[in-house]
């Protein structure tokens, strides 16, 4: 594992159950705060589309987010880029980045993020099925956000986005083979979505192998998405990460519902089992807890893990951050990098 590791958040903003989304939204500002003292390195948001999950604008959430904190980058994890125009993505992401110069990260994903009703309500052109062209979307967005259309190309005078000189860092986003590849040949950093698929520590040596083959000017980063849940004794983390559980249950049999409180999940799950046991879950006290990302960063030789958490109870999840910030040292960290000027501001 390396020596120093980042630690980030990913929100994908749940809506408790009996809350409303703009509850939801507005305890996603107040973690941020949050977060931000505490010394996490950044801070994404999600592209769902869903009963349970209020991240369905990224691209929107961004800005006030950015405007309330001071330390973080900020971003998103991810834009689902079929769904889009990617001009339109990279002019929206290099206005956030004219605005917060140095601070803002375009993470990219193609998966739907929603179930499949919703994907069609999403189209514009809703005659036929969408092209499967995400590779070309990917060069086309780069190719804007670079400055690196032709000249002759018929976009080219389009290249003068809101934002310039500044740029977003952007990210590709994923839980595949194909996603590594691709970030591999197009010299991006690649963020790995281990709470999706818990088996890819071979997928991001991959990437690391072709980066190197690909002789690319920036070594090759990664991050590692993780979900994670701390509370003060492992009793307690497991009674909090029985909500998402629930929710993950249900999800996966097409059922969006909102984060039931741990009671009611519970009862579910004891009635109905758990379909989520196959996915990693790092969850207990803060030594379990510390040991797990641990152990997580080491397997994927990472230096950067992001950690993702849903708690029914919005209190819950703040502790929870907290809990695991301090068993990492992470404001003490933050501090020394910032130097006693800035850390006191």
């Amino acid at each position: 594992m390396p020596e120093s590791l980042r630690l980030s958040v990913l929100d994908q903003v749940p809506i408790p159950e009996g809350s409303s989304g703009s509850d939801a939204l507005h305890n996603s500002l107040d973690l941020a705060r949050l977060t931000d003292r505490l010394g996490y390195h950044r801070y994404w948001v999600a592209e769902h589309h869903g009963a349970s999950l209020a991240s369905t604008s990224p691209e929107v959430l961004i800005g006030p987010i950015a405007s309330i904190t001071e330390r973080m980058r900020i971003g998103s994890g991810g834009v689902m880029l079929p769904h889009y125009s990617a001009f339109k993505v990279a002019e929206s992401f290099s206005l956030l980045a004219g605005l917060f110069p140095g601070r803002i990260d375009l993470g990219i994903g193609r998966a739907a993020g929603t179930d499949p009703l919703t994907s069609v309500a999403l189209q514009r052109d809703r005659r036929h099925a969408p092209a499967d062209d995400f590779e070309d979307q990917l060069i086309e967005l780069l190719a804007f956000l670079r400055g690196e259309l032709p000249a002759d190309h018929p976009f080219a005078r389009l290249m003068e986005l809101p934002g310039r000189p500044e740029t977003p860092e952007v990210w590709l986003l994923g839980s595949s083979p194909q996603s590594a590849i691709w970030a591999a040949e197009m010299g991006l950093p690649y963020s790995f979505a281990d709470f999706i698929n818990p088996k890819g520590a071979r997928i991001v040596s991959s990437y690391g192998g072709q980066s190197a083959e690909a002789e690319r000017e920036t070594p090759p980063r990664t991050s590692i998405a993780a979900w994670v849940i701390c509370a003060d004794t492992d009793e307690e983390a497991e009674r909090l990460a029985s909500s998402a559980r629930m929710t993950f249950s249900l999800l996966r049999q097409g059922q969006l519902i909102p984060v039931p409180p741990p009671e009611k999940a519970l009862r579910y799950l004891e009635l109905h089992g758990d379909g989520t046991r196959r996915r990693r879950s790092i969850i207990g006290s803060p030594e379990t807890v510390k040991k797990g990302i641990e152990d997580l960063a080491a397997e994927y030789g990472t230096s950067e893990v992001i950690v993702v958490s849903i708690t029914y109870d919005h209190v819950a999840r703040r502790h929870s951050y907290e809990l695991i910030a301090e068993a990492f040292g992470l404001a003490r960290t933050a501090a020394i990098e910032l130097g006693p000027a800035e850390a006191d501001v």
